[in-house]
């Protein structure tokens, strides 16, 4: 049985910037850009959006509340989800696995709207198989029950699983799980890294 492949969505087939959102925010708020560079990368409130605990709205309200941004929801909405921009290499393998017949999901962590804006704005994202993302499931990568989502939806387990994430920890816990895991640190890397698994 040919194996399913799993993708991992920021750094691996799309990069991000939160620079460019704290700009645009800060342009509408009291805080400085680089301030809310480093508090939109690193805030409990952003995790706590990601695993399905707080809502857009209620993401919008504490976020706005902490950085005093004067904007609606709709204006923080625009800002804050453009920040990728595609990585086109991985995007070359994703397409090469799927000519090639193999089925594809995506696996992240992350929010509504940017799932909103990369569908909006990246066609690629329309060619898989399916889609497990940290705030439908109410959990976060590498805690065990989103890995356990997955492979309840694509219906593999095991070594049937080949994994593909940017994060350490992400792909220790796929590894513990029996799935065939590999650090994405380049295209070139990765793709060597699949040869020795599959022919490639």
């Amino acid at each position: 049985m040919a194996p399913v492949f799993i993708f991992d969505l920021g750094k691996v087939l799309v990069d991000f910037d939160y620079s460019i959102a704290a700009r645009k925010i800060a342009a509408r708020s009291a805080s400085a850009p680089a301030d809310l560079h480093a508090f939109l990368g690193s805030s409990p409130l952003l995790v706590e959006y990601e695993s399905g605990r707080l809502t857009r709205q209620g993401f919008y309200q504490a976020v706005s509340a902490a950085i005093g941004f004067h904007g609606d929801l709709t204006e923080f909405g625009s800002f804050f989800a453009d920040i990728f921009s595609e990585m086109p290499e991985t995007i070359a393998l994703h397409a090469e696995l799927r000519r090639r017949g193999f089925k594809t999901f995506i696996f992240s962590n992350t929010n509504d709207l940017a799932i909103e804006h990369v569908r909006r704005n990246f066609p690629f994202f329309g060619g898989f198989d399916g889609y497990l993302f940290s705030y439908e499931v109410g959990a976060m990568k590498p805690q065990p029950e989103i890995y356990a989502a997955m492979e309840k939806m694509c219906g593999r387990s095991g070594a049937d699983l080949i994994y593909l994430d940017d994060r350490a920890e992400n792909i220790a816990a796929g590894a513990a799980r029996g799935w065939r895991a590999i650090l994405h640190e380049s295209p070139a890397k990765t793709r060597m890294a699949l040869s020795s698994l599959i022919q490639f």
